[in-house]
This record gives structure tokens, C-alpha cells and sequence, in this order.
């Protein structure tokens, strides 16, 4: 079962669920779990320096975007 027809699956299930009590209990566990997946992690020392690495690269290379740009790209995502 792909996870689109599993998501699809628990909705359902939840949707049956008569008690207060496990409606909480899956609430907080799902506030704990976008939590978890919402922390950063500290990137190490080689992933940073490869990310600075990377930067000098695309700008000597020109693969830059101007911030004027960029503004007006989001102007038009509304």
C-alpha cells in the first residue's frame, strides 16, 4: 500500500473514532511528530564548508538571483 492510500486509509479509521480520549491522544502524537519534523539539525563543519564552497562557485560562475528579482518572482506566486 502506497503512502497516499495508507494517509487516506487512517482518515477514514480517525473519522469512526468515537472516543474523546484517543482523538487527544492521536492529536498530541501528531503535534509531537510535526514538531520533530520541523527541528533543525545542526549541519556539521564539511557541510558547511561545502556549502560555503559551493556558494563562491555559483557566484564567480554568475548563477546568482538579485534580490530585485527574486522580490518580483514572489510578487507573482499570489
Amino acid at each position: 500500500m502506497d503512502l497516499q492510500t495508507r494517509k487516506i486509509v487512517f482518515v477514514q479509521e480517525f473519522l469512526k473514532l468515537e472516543s474523546e480520549k484517543a482523538i487527544s491522544h492521536l492529536e498530541k502524537k501528531l503535534e509531537k511528530e510535526i514538531k520533530k519534523d520541523s527541528v533543525f539539525s545542526p549541519m556539521s563543519l564539511q557541510e558547511y564548508q561545502k556549502r560555503i564552497d559551493q556558494s563562491l562557485d555559483d557566484s564567480l560562475n554568475g548563477r546568482l538571483t538579485e534580490s530585485n528579482q527574486l522580490l518580483s518572482e514572489i510578487e507573482k506566486w499570489s
